[in-house]
């Protein structure tokens, strides 16, 4: 199928993770990203939910965590993720966006990727107090004081291992998440065309 937007293969496919707390943008800054890119945005959140709709065996697996706002068993999110990039749309790379969020998880990526792929991580960086702001008024039903506090425990306790798992082994930047969009989106367009991704 011919499309003048389709981007040559690189010769190295790239992986761009974007690790840090709930409500820091991730999830924001990575749709941008992978439109500048021309990647694939995965976010096992969404991939979860679908999976649940469409009543798959993974969806009714995961079904049960999700309704308790647990974790997904790793080996269940890794299968998903395994799946997801093998298909040709990912094969120039890909942004990650909510995964990996466990160590286990982040290991499990290595053994699924390597040599084949390089690493960019992104760790945004937003003060608590904003962090706290920012989802106490999403006006989601688990955003709530209390579930707010826990999540970012959650991510204390299990998600920042990451970032000593990550830091000297790939090209590793701290973001400052607490700022205007725009301004984020213009510093990992920046460093993305510094890193030559």
């Amino acid at each position: 199928m011919a499309d003048g937007n389709v981007q040559p293969p690189l010769a190295t496919p790239r992986r761009v993770i974007f690790l840090g707390p709930p409500g820091a943008g991730k999830g924001t800054q990575a749709e941008k990203l992978a439109q500048l890119l021309g990647l694939p945005r995965i976010s096992t959140g969404d991939m979860l939910r679908e999976h649940v709709a469409r009543d798959t065996e993974v969806g009714r697996t995961a079904a049960p965590y999700l309704e308790r706002g647990e974790l997904v068993p790793d080996q269940v999110l890794l299968a998903m993720i395994k799946e997801r990039i093998a298909q040709p749309d990912a094969s120039r790379g890909y942004i990650l966006d909510g995964f990996p969020r466990t160590l286990p998880q982040a290991e499990g990526l290595e053994r699924l990727t390597a040599g084949t792929a390089d690493a960019v991580v992104f760790n945004m960086e937003v003060p608590r107090e904003e962090l706290l702001r920012r989802l106490s008024g999403r006006g989601r039903d688990d955003d709530k004081f209390a579930a707010v506090a826990r999540r970012l425990h959650e991510y204390d306790e299990r998600t920042k291992l990451l970032i000593d798992f990550y830091h000297g082994r790939v090209r590793y930047h701290h973001i400052d998440g607490y700022r205007q969009q725009d301004v984020v989106a213009q510093e990992l367009k920046s460093l993305v065309e510094a890193d030559q991704l």
